[in-house]
Order: structure tokens, then sequence, then C-alpha cells
């Protein structure tokens, strides 16, 4: 079983995800990390002329190992960074088969990111996309930050995810937006729990309606 889990930063897909990982026993691929990864890696050179050259070729030396270390690769300038290598074709190109391969291995997984339903597993057998307003996912990032004890700025954090989701619409090889077959989920009135159970009752239903029941 191959589970899409799609939406914007914050939204609450990473945490459904890796619950749904956990429910049904598969394993779990947080795809924004590949591009956080790569971004992180080309910070340097942000703004050279050889900017893109260099998202290209980190992109394509990914490695596994580089996706250790979550705390670097989820502060909000690593998202930042992530949105600039991803509207780069290809970049987005030298991480498909990582991110197919994943998919496709014997028993299935759950991957979540901006484009699992629309382009690296249109053939998923659940899709999921999930949303939340914008102040709700400020709001959870920065708790987040802050449970690191790191200190945020709010109104900065809040103009960050707007440029992202701004940025990713605009972008012409991934999508901001939910594959036609795909459940919608709100989260912004939802704690874990209640969005995790409603999330678990969609791919049960939506695999009971696939085996005829």
């Amino acid at each position: 079983m191959i589970i899409a889990v799609d939406g914007p930063a914050a939204s609450g897909k990473g945490t459904l995800a890796a619950g749904l990982a956990r429910h049904y026993g598969l394993p779990y691929l947080d795809t924004g990390l590949l591009y956080r990864a790569v971004g992180l890696a080309v910070t340097s050179q942000e703004d050279s002329a050889e900017f893109k050259q260099a998202a290209i070729a980190a992109a394509r030396a990914l490695r596994a190992e580089q996706l250790t270390d979550t705390a670097e690769l989820t502060s909000a300038g690593a998202g930042v960074m992530a949105s600039k290598v991803a509207v780069i074709g290809p970049v987005r190109q030298a991480l498909f088969d990582y991110q197919r391969d994943f998919a496709t291995q014997p028993g299935g997984a759950v991957l979540d990111g901006r484009d699992i339903g629309t382009k690296i597993c249109p053939d998923a057998d659940v899709k999921l996309f999930i949303q939340a307003d914008s102040k709700a996912r400020m709001e959870r990032r920065a708790r987040q930050l802050e449970a690191r004890g790191l200190e945020v700025d709010r109104y900065a954090l809040y103009h960050q995810i707007e440029e992202r989701d701004a940025r990713d619409m605009l972008n012409p090889h991934g999508g901001f937006y939910a594959a036609d077959d795909a459940h919608l989920l709100d989260t912004t009135l939802l704690g874990i729990e209640a969005a995790l159970r409603a999330a678990i009752a969609i791919v049960d239903s939506t695999m009971a309606l696939k085996a005829g029941h």
C-alpha cells in the first residue's frame, strides 16, 4: 500500500504521515528533507551565479546520511532554501528516482511532500492533501522551534510561510495543489490525535472501497 501525503509547510502533513506509517507498519519518507538537504548544501552560494548548477550537483550527489540531522533540516532557514532549489527542474529530476524507489519497495510506503500524489506517486493507493490556514501553521512551527529552545519571531515566521506558499504556487515543476483524486483534510481546528484519526479513517474507507467492501 502506497500512501501519498501532500500539503503546504507546517500543515501537519509530516506528523500525520509518520503516524500513518506507524499505524500501518510501513516505511516512511519525509521527501521535504531531500530538498532541505540540497538547499543547506548550497546556502553559501545562494546569491552567486553558480547557485543553480551547485544545487543540481548537490541533488545528484545526495546520500541518505545527509538526512539524519533533523534539527538543522527542519529549521526555518532550511525551509526557505528548500523552496528555492525545488523550482530547479534538474534538481527535482535528480531526486525523483530516489523517491520512486522508496515508494515502490515491497509492501509499500508512506511519503509526504508537495507533489507526491501528482508527480512522484500518481498511482498511490491513497492520496491525502493536508491543509490549514497560515496563522495556524505559523503557530505550530513556532512551537516546534521553541520546544528546541530557539527564540521565534512570529511576525517573520508568518511572512516566511506566506512567501513560501507564494513561491510554491508558482513552481512549474511541482505541486502546491491537490491531485484530482486526493482526499482533503483541513487540520486548522484539529489536534494531532484527532487529525490522525481522521486520516486513518480516510485510508481505511478508501482501501475498503477499492477492495469492494
